[in-house]
């Protein structure tokens, strides 16, 4: 089972209408875009699509839509599917409705909030394992979940027969592990992981900085100095969560994506001025304007 899904793969954001409601015409849209500006494919209904805030149904057909769009418009791209609970039984039909659609892959962060032991950890994946016949990428975020996927951990995991690599957000862990595919969970952090050997990164500021974080995989020779270009980048971004910032971006540059929902808010008249200086500090904001005028 392989693990190459490309380099830079945007955990895009779920567009919402002005009713709450999923705007499919905007994630249309917003997947070309991403396609067109550096993207080698999405992770749709993670952290920062706002997964914990969608029924299965939105979950489930939020996935179908992806899937069709890109095999149709975009078939060199690919698609992962988030499908991780802090319930296994959850997890587990998440997981088998979601193979049924048949996207690139599966992501599957580890249990939060109730924070299992170790071999209850490996038991979820297990039954994880069983449900499916896709690759799955782990994804340890200890910040988020409580608990941390030892290296030693991910590579016994490794050993289960679909579980190919894993979305690292812990930089203390960043090791390769023999069998796995390491790919950044953090932005910060793609540089290390390119100059690892692994591919790439599931990255949030791609939404709008993917021509960028792009350079870093095909310039190698130039990979510090674009890292070093986008510190500001990976600050600013992170002045509210994901799926807030980045949502405030894209609307910013008439990329219509609309609110974040609750307990995620729009960001206040600060953030977003932070927001808008980043935009036009690298000459985003004013392209933007200029296409619109």
């Amino acid at each position: 089972m392989t693990a190459d899904f490309g380099a830079i793969l945007t955990a895009m954001v779920t567009p919402f209408d002005a009713s709450g409601r999923i705007d499919e015409g905007a994630a249309v849209r917003l997947m070309q875009h991403l396609a067109e500006h550096g993207s080698d494919g999405i992770v749709v209904c993670g952290t920062t699509g706002e997964a914990a805030t969608l029924d299965d149904e939105e979950h489930l057909g939020f996935i179908e839509l992806c899937v069709q769009e890109m095999r149709s418009s975009y078939p060199g791209h690919t698609v992962i599917a988030g499908v991780g609970s802090n319930d296994t039984r959850h997890a587990v039909k998440l997981t088998e409705r979601a193979t049924e659609l048949r996207p690139d892959a599966l992501l599957s962060v580890n249990p939060y909030y109730n924070r299992p032991s170790r071999r209850g950890i490996f038991r979820h994946y297990e039954e994880i394992d069983r449900a499916t016949d896709l690759p799955i990428l782990l994804y340890n975020i200890p910040q988020r979940t409580g608990s941390d996927l030892s290296n030693d951990l991910v590579a016994e995991l490794g050993q289960l027969e679909h579980i190919v690599g894993v979305k690292q957000a812990n930089q203390a862990n960043l090791a390769r592990v023999d069998g796995m595919t390491i790919y950044a969970g953090n932005d910060d952090m793609l540089i290390d992981v390119l100059d690892l050997g692994e591919p790439g990164g599931i990255l949030t500021s791609s939404h709008v900085f993917g021509e960028e974080m792009r350079r870093m995989v095909d310039e190698p020779e130039n990979r510090r100095e674009i890292d070093q270009s986008l510190k500001d980048v990976y600050r600013d971004m992170a002045i509210a969560p994901a799926a807030c910032s980045n949502k405030a971006a894209l609307n910013l540059l008439g990329l219509d994506v609309g609110a974040p929902r609750l307990p995620y808010v729009d960001l206040d008249e600060d953030e977003l001025s932070v927001v808008r200086s980043l935009l036009e500090r690298h000459g985003l904001l004013h392209a933007a304007e200029a296409a619109e005028a």
